[in-house]
Order: structure tokens, then sequence, then C-alpha cells
């Protein structure tokens, strides 16, 4: 799932599944690989690391930047950065998304699938919650009916859609039975979707869960102070079931403004950070308190269309805005040169798992990237669409966002489109993803799109008919008969050549407009280490890794 502005190794992560196999959670970790251990290639002349060295011991503390405040943290609604980053550290799901992108037992030991539509977790056994109780099969049934209660609006809803019933079975067995085969759902059991937190803390919490008190999770830490507009405490959880956090403490910091952000790093007044901003990149490479890398992000940065309703709806203005799109300057200025070009929505390393002529056709004739303004203009006047408005967010959350949003203002200008930019509060980008009334009145939102999962369809289900980010009400039959096809198909060759098909018609309709691929950017002060560099920090517990660099 992804989101916001900045959703997101060469191998993914695949499920290599038999219609009637018995899946233990070693063969899951053997049916997925991972980036090339040695680091990763790189991207416009940015090397990616695997991750960063080890850390020699523990330490009191250490200090991350973000650059927005949690609006909750209640797993339900965890879909974005500033929720993820510090949540993947509290709470635990069922499956694990490793630093390596692949997939692993988390807090089931094992996983099975005795039938296409059948998934049965057995659970480890002694897990503490944070409030000291012990987890059963009765809080996996219970925070599963969490993310399917309509009245929740719960952010990973979509994952459950096939979802028929979740039972006990066991006192350390749940058993999920599905409408119809699901090769999306065991994936995302590794994601917030797969989150398990006490019931009775939960129901205990009532409305204040999330915002106050106790997140009554399994993580290697737990919740402590939340000084409401500038920081979040984690506590070191002893009880954790496997190796402690090397920090008893980490402190979020929420630092909405870039420079404050890169000035605190500088300064040591934070020891990192991720989602660097990218006008930092050369101050923080250039400097002594530390070392910036960059990682696999999954991530590819996109112009989210909005609103088909407007001079947008109209396929050739689309077309003729990609076209008039200055990609190369936008990857030198907004992504400081980190990035690359891209005509493609889904990443290149999201196919690596595909076999070659797949993979070849999924990226033959896709969006154009060169600017070609004369045909641009045509377009425009084809589609009689000189003068129309189109309204773009734009923020101070970063200059990959404010950037790109002025270089589709150049872009528009340059052809006859009239742009107008709305500026949305860092604090306040968040909602852009969650609520339709903080849509209105845009046409397109500068999103850097993460995938949750190391599958092409977890970017491309999004235009399915009344998909969670299909904020353009894009509706095709033949569209949604695919994804379709691709969710139930467990054979990753077969559902990769359906999913190529997908790639081809988002492409063809520019349902979002492809700008760049990103990698993930972290910062870390010369003191501490053991961070993942790639993007899964999201959902693997990465804070319990850090300690001391000496």
């Amino acid at each position: 799932m992804t989101l916001t502005p900045a959703r997101r190794i060469p191998s993914p992560g695949r499920l290599v599944l038999a219609a009637t196999a018995l899946l233990s959670a070693a063969a899951l970790v053997a049916a997925c690989s991972g980036p090339p251990r040695n680091g990763g290639g790189d991207q416009a002349g940015v090397q990616l690391s695997a991750t960063t060295p080890t850390a020699k011991g523990d330490i009191d503390s250490f200090t991350w930047a973000t650059y927005a405040e949690p609006p909750t943290l209640d797993y339900v609604q965890a879909f974005d950065y500033p929720q993820n980053t510090i949540l993947s550290n509290v709470c635990e799901s069922l499956m694990r998304w490793t630093p390596q992108l692949t997939l692993a037992p988390g807090l089931a030991e094992k996983a099975s699938n005795p039938d296409p539509v059948t998934w049965v977790y057995d659970l480890r056994s002694g897990v503490h919650f944070h409030d000291g109780s012990v987890m059963t099969a009765d809080d996996v049934v219970y925070s599963f009916g969490r993310q399917t209660n309509p009245d929740n609006a719960a952010a990973w809803a979509q994952v459950f859609q096939n979802v028929d019933s979740v039972t006990a079975t066991g006192p350390l067995q749940v058993t999920v039975k599905l409408k119809r085969p699901d090769s999306q759902f065991p994936q995302y059991m590794a994601t917030a979707a797969g989150v398990v937190a006490a019931k009775a803390g939960v129901e205990s919490a009532g409305k204040d869960y999330g915002t106050a008190g106790s997140l009554d999770c399994t993580g290697p830490f737990k919740l402590g102070a939340w000084a409401k507009g500038q920081s979040i405490v984690l506590e070191r959880f002893d009880d954790y079931r496997g190796t402690k956090a090397k920090a008893k403490k980490a402190v979020f910091r929420f630092l909405t403004d870039p420079s404050a952000r890169t000035n605190a790093m500088l300064s040591g007044e934070v020891d990192g950070g991720y989602l660097i901003p990218t006008e930092s990149y050369d101050r923080l490479k250039e400097t002594g308190p530390g070392t910036l890398y960059f990682g696999e992000g999954l991530s590819t940065v996109n112009l989210n269309v909005t609103n088909m309703q407007g001079a947008l709806g109209d396929v050739r203005v689309r077309k003729a805005l990609s076209l008039a799109l200055d990609r190369s300057g936008f990857v030198r200025t907004g992504l400081a040169g980190a990035g690359t070009v891209t005509g493609s929505l889904t990443t290149k390393a999201a196919w690596a798992g595909a076999p070659d002529d797949v993979r070849e056709s999924a990226f033959d004739h896709l969006t154009p990237t060169a600017q070609d303004l004369d045909q641009a203009k045509a377009l425009i006047k084809e589609a009689g669409a000189n003068g129309k408005t189109i309204a773009v967010a734009t923020s101070t959350i970063g200059q990959d966002v404010s950037l790109l949003a002025t270089a589709v203002q150049s872009a528009g200008a340059q052809i006859g489109l009239n742009i107008q930019l709305k500026t949305i509060a860092p604090n306040a980008f968040t909602a852009l993803f969650t609520d339709p009334k903080a849509r209105e009145g845009l046409d397109l939102i500068p999103e850097t799109y993460y995938d949750s999962v190391t599958d092409p369809l977890d970017l491309l289900t999004n235009f399915k008919t009344g998909a969670y980010q299909n904020f353009g009400g894009y509706s095709d039959q033949a569209y949604d008969a695919l994804v379709d096809q691709a969710t139930a198909e467990y054979d990753p060759a077969k559902r990769a050549t359906i999913e190529a098909q997908l790639q081809q018609t988002a492409s063809r309709q520019l349902l979002w407009i492809p700008v760049a691929e990103w990698p993930t950017a972290l910062f870390l002060n010369k003191r501490i280490t053991g961070a993942p560099t790639t993007i899964s920090y999201m959902y693997y517990p990465w804070a319990a890794d850090v300690g001391a660099a000496r």
C-alpha cells in the first residue's frame, strides 16, 4: 500500500504455490528471493547498499527525524511513512518482510495452504503483549475483524476483500477461508494488514486507541510518552520474544521543515532518518557527522490523477501533459540526481522474478519519457483543451513534491494549459490519501508510491473499480477482470504474464503519469549503525537493530 509523497534488488519476493501444497514458513522463505547480498545496483550513478554495518553494542537511546507527526498509530490506518516508520517497531504481523525484501515467519511460525482458498497460520507460543498478557488465536481474529469492520474505514480493507472468514481453529491456530484464491493475501500478512494487537487492550482503549496510552502489541519496543506536536518515545520491551532491541529508547522528532531536519542531522541533534530531503543529499554526503546511504525503495514518483471529470478526463490531455514534462530536469533537481527517469508506474525491481520475455513485454512500448512539445501541443489542440485549468497539489514537505508540481506547471504553460498550484501543509498531506474532501478541487497529486510487497500487482491493482487509491474513479471491466485473474493466480510466472497486460493498459490510459524511480535514502550519525537501507523499514522492526557503531 502506499501513499503520500513521499507511497515503495533485483530479485523480488514471490510466493511459489501449488494449489494443494502444504506450505510451511520455511518453504515461504525458500520461495522468495531478495536483493543481492553484496548491495544493489545503481540509479543514475547512486550506488545502492543492501544494508548498513551491524551494530557492535547497545546504546541508551537514539533520536530519529520524521517529516510529520502520525495522526494515529492505530494499525488499521497505518498506510503512510510517519505511521509505519514508528509502528513497525511496536506492532508485529503474522509474517515478516525482511531487510532483503523477502517473506519470513513473524508471529506465525508456520503458514500452510492446504487448498487454494484456505490459509492456516500456526502461531508462536508464549508471545507476550506489552501489557503482559499472552497472545492467542482470539487476538488474531479480533485484530483482523477490526480491518474488515466498515466503521473503522481501514486503509487495508482491500487486502481482505476476498476473505470469507477468519476463525480460531485452536488456541494457537487461525484459519482464513477465502472466497476465491488470492495470491496477494499471504504476502500482505507481512504488512500492517497482518498486525496482531491484544483484544483486551484495544477494547479498553476504545476510541483513544492509537492516539494515547499503549498500543498493546508484541514488538521489540512499546509506546512511551507522546508529546503532541513534538515527539514520540519508544521504550525497549524486555519481554520481547526475540532478540532484544539494542537501544533502551528510540525518540522520534517531528520536523516538518526540510531544512530543520537536515540541520538537526548535521548538528547531531538527531542521529538519523529516512526520507531525507533531496535538496540535502550533497550536504549530507560531504559532511563529517555521518553517512548517507541509498537502498532499494521499490518506489516510483508519479502524478496521481485524482479527477477524471475535468480536463484530465480526456486521455489526450493526460498524454500531452506527460509529453511536455521534463522528467530529466526533475530527476536532476527534484531528486538531486538520485533517481532514474521512467515511463513505467512499477519499478524494474518488482519484475525481476518474472521470466525474461514477460518482463520485456511489461516494459515494451510504455509511456514515452522524452519531451515532445510539438506533439503535446497538437494533442491539446485536438482535444480542444487550450486554456483549460488543472489544479495540482504542492507542499513544502520536500523539493521532490514542490519541484515536481512546478515542473508540471511549466509543462502546462508551454502547451496552453492553465496549471494552478494548491499548497498543502506537510501535516495535512496525508489527508489527501484518506479524505475525499481534502482532494476536492484537485486534479493531480505528486505521489511517491512504494510497493508494500514485492509484486507489481501491489500498484497495478489501484486502477481496479473502487480500489482504495483509484481517486480518479477509473472503471474498466476488462481491467478489473485481469486484476481478478492475476490475484487468483498462485503461479508467479503465470501471474506476471497477466500483470504485464495490466501494466500496458495503465500505460496506454496514463491513469497516473509516471516520472521516475527513486531509491530509499537513509542518514546515520557516525555513532550508530544497523538500520536497513531498503523500504523494509515500513514493516520490519528496524529500530531494534540500531546500536553502537564502535
